[in-house]
């Protein structure tokens, strides 16, 4: 399931989902992004008061759904979960969910990993972060692109 919404999630409800009616699934790996109150950028003012996220609407789920498959083509994964809010946010908001359900354990931990990474350096989203010293546009960065380029590896 790939869900790019301004609504928030729970993930109580989004585990009940992956995971009821399947018995034969082993492990659950969830990974949740939140807003920092701390930008990682160069400035002045380093305090977030909020983020906001913007994303090219059927691009954008095309794109979750290629890093989905491409997941699935290295791990055998019984079900997955990607929400990504869009919008105003405020610290402490939950921005990301990817949740990966697998019979083993790796397979989960390996595809959440994955996803995430892929979706940082590959989904087309835009943050732009407000501070005191005003509203920036957030930069890719090296260590996302790194994070991506070790599946290359594998």
């Amino acid at each position: 399931m790939i869900q790019v919404q301004a609504e928030d999630f729970d993930i109580g409800q989004e585990l009940k989902k992956i995971s009821s009616g399947n018995d034969g699934i082993g492990g659950v790996c969830s990974f949740i992004g939140l807003v920092r109150d701390f930008s990682g950028q160069q400035g002045e003012d380093k305090k977030i008061s909020s983020m906001t996220l913007e994303h090219y609407p059927g691009m954008t789920e095309k794109q979750l759904a290629k890093i989905e498959d491409a997941a699935r083509q290295r791990w055998e994964l019984s079900e997955v979960t990607i929400i990504h809010r869009i919008g105003r946010l405020a610290p402490g908001d939950q921005i990301v969910l990817v949740m990966v359900a697998a019979v083993h354990r790796n397979a989960a931990f390996d595809g959440a990993s994955f996803i995430m990474d892929f979706l940082k350096t590959q989904a087309p989203f835009w943050k732009k972060e407000e501070t005191g010293s005003g509203v920036k546009w957030v930069e890719e960065k090296s260590s996302d692109v790194g994070s991506a380029q070790r599946w290359e590896k594998k």
